[in-house]
C-alpha cells in the first residue's frame, strides 16, 4: 500500500520555527484522527528536510550537564539552545547536516516505536552505503554508527516524539557538518564514542542534493511513501 506524503525541503531555517511547524502539523493529524477515527482515508502526512543554524537541543529526559558551554558563551558563539520534547539527550544541528522530520501516522504503518526507529536507521544505512560508507548499529544505542573501528563513530543521531501514534522530530545526518561544535557537548550523553560525517569518512565534501536524493529514495522504499513535493511552508 502506497502512502501519500507531502515532501517539503525547507532549506536553512530557524530551529524554533521548524519545531513550531512540526507541532502544528502533528496536531492537525491528531485532530483528523479524533474526528475521523473510523475513516478509511489517510490524513495528510509530511516529510520535512531542512538544515538549521547552529543549535544544541536537549531531549526531555536529557542531562543539561552534557552541555559544556555557559549561556554567555553560547551567545558569544551564536549558538542557540532549546530543551525540547523528543527522546534522547543532547545533540547538535548546523549547516551541512541534513535534518529529517517525518510527521506521519503510524496507525497506517505499524504501532511499534522500536520498529520505527530501526526503520529510520535502515534508511540511513542504505543511504550512506551509496557513498561507500558501511553504517551499522551499536547494541543498546540509537542512531547509525561507523562500527568497524576501535572507537565507534556516530554519523546520524535520532530522537522522536510520538503522540497518538503520530510522529515528529526525527534524524540528523552529518554530511558536510562542522564537527568542532560537538566539542561543546557530550553528544547524546555518550562519553566514550566519536562523531563523524560523510565528508570526514570520504575525506572530501559531498553534494548535499545527492544525499537528499538517496534519502528520499530510501524513505519511499522502506515506508512505501508516494511523495508529493510542496515547497511552501
Amino acid at each position: 500500500m502506497m502512502h501519500p506524503v507531502v515532501f517539503k525541503d525547507l532549506g536553512l531555517v530557524d530551529y524554533k520555527k521548524t519545531w513550531d511547524y512540526q507541532e502544528a502539523l502533528l496536531q492537525q493529524i491528531v485532530e483528523h484522527k479524533k474526528l475521523n477515527h473510523a475513516s478509511p482515508i489517510e490524513p495528510t502526512q509530511y516529510l520535512l528536510f531542512c538544515e538549521h543554524p547552529a543549535v544544541f537541543t536537549l531531549g526531555k529526559s536529557g542531562d543539561k550537564s552534557h552541555l559544556l558551554l555557559a549561556e554567555n558563551l553560547l551567545k558569544e558563539k551564536k549558538i542557540d539552545y532549546y530543551h525540547i520534547n523528543r527522546g534522547g539527550d543532547i545533540t547538535f544541528h548546523g549547516p551541512g547536516q541534513i535534518v529529517v522530520y517525518p510527521i506521519i501516522d503510524l496507525d497506517w504503518y505499524f504501532n511499534d516505536i522500536h520498529r520505527y526507529l530501526r526503520t529510520l536507521e535502515e534508511i540511513v544505512i542504505d543511504t550512506i552505503k551509496s557513498f561507500g560508507i558501511e553504517g551499522d548499529r551499536v547494541e543498546g544505542l540509537t542512531g547509525v554508527w561507523i562500527k568497524e573501528v576501535k572507537i565507534p563513530r556516530k554519523i546520524c543521531a535520532m530522537g522522536v516524539r510520538c503522540s497518538r501514534w503520530v510522529t515528529m522530530h526525527g534524524i540528523a545526518l552529518n554530511v558536510n557538518t562542522d564537527l568542532s561544535y560537538y566539542d561543546y557537548i557530550v553528544p547524546c550523553g555518550i562519553q566514550d564514542k566519536g562523531i563523524t560525517s560523510i565528508a570526514k569518512e570520504r575525506n572530501q565534501a559531498v553534494d548535499m542534493h545527492k544525499v537528499k536524493a538517496e534519502l528520499l529514495k530510501n524513505f519511499e522504499k522502506h515506508f512505501e511513501f508516494n511523495l508529493i513535493e510542496n515547497k511552501s511552508v
